[in-house]
């Protein structure tokens, strides 16, 4: 079965960067859609970034705008998170997940990695 892995987590004072890295376990169907999400201790998961692998529209969350960036290989179904600026406020397990088509909303995720800020 195929999922995705990500990796890039970890420990990081405010103010510092991490860059998260994603990718496929196995061969998925054709994906058109990658993107990164957040789930905080006690809050609902929340979106953080995504693109568009047909023509590389990207799209953010209000609350990372300016300080990541979402960048990836679309040969390979590779996705990268770029964190700068990092606040004590963007710790939260991060994953990566995927829209597989004809799906219309993602449908493969992986497993998280864990990113902790501190102040």
């Amino acid at each position: 079965q195929v999922q995705l892995v990500e990796s890039g987590g970890g420990w990081v004072q405010a103010g510092g960067s991490l860059r998260l890295s994603c990718a496929p376990s196995g061969r998925p169907r054709y994906i058109s859609h990658m993107g990164w999400f957040r789930q905080a201790p006690g809050k609902e998961r929340e979106f953080v970034a995504s693109i568009n692998w047909t023509g590389g529209r990207t799209a953010y969350a209000d609350s990372v705008k300016g300080r990541f960036t979402i960048s990836g290989d679309n040969a390979a179904n590779t996705l990268y998170l770029q964190m700068n600026s990092l606040k004590p406020e963007d710790t939260a397990v991060y994953y990566c997940a995927a829209r597989q088509v004809p799906s219309s909303s993602y449908d493969l995720w992986g497993q998280g990695t864990q990113v902790t800020v501190s102040s």
